[in-house]
């Protein structure tokens, strides 16, 4: 029997990747990132490590394909690992890109308070 290799298709610097045919590094992270469930299953490790079942159940039941192949390209990219023991856990580098998005995480709440007391104003003024 012979295994077939696969082409791997995580988005990494100096490939081409959505945006970007030479791989820009913020192309790259964007396309990564971009990918449905790649940032819950990074988010949901950044306190601890959780193994394969409870990691899915902290992401409202995903896919165990979905959450494979999410886990296998964040892997590929060096921001989470799988230890023995353990389970799964977010890298330094995956702790340190959380860091940089904790900023964005506060406007985005701040955003949706701003939206939603825009909504409600517009309904007082309409009622």
């Amino acid at each position: 029997m012979t295994t077939r290799k696969t082409k791997s298709t995580t988005p990494l610097p100096g490939t081409p990747v959505r945006g970007s045919r030479t791989g820009r590094p913020i192309m790259a992270l964007l396309d990564l990132i971009g990918r449905r469930w790649t940032l819950r299953v990074l988010w949901e490790l950044r306190a601890e490590p959780a193994r394969f079942e409870e990691l899915r159940g902290r992401c409202d039941e995903m896919s165990t394909s979905v959450l494979a192949t999410r886990l296998k390209e964040l892997e590929d990219a060096d921001l989470v690992k799988l230890h023995s023991a353990t389970g799964w856990h977010a890298t330094k580098e995956g702790l340190s890109l959380l860091r940089l998005l904790a900023p964005l995480s506060e406007w985005s709440q701040r955003w949706s308070d701003r939206l939603a007391s825009h909504k409600r104003n517009k309904r007082r003024q309409r009622g």
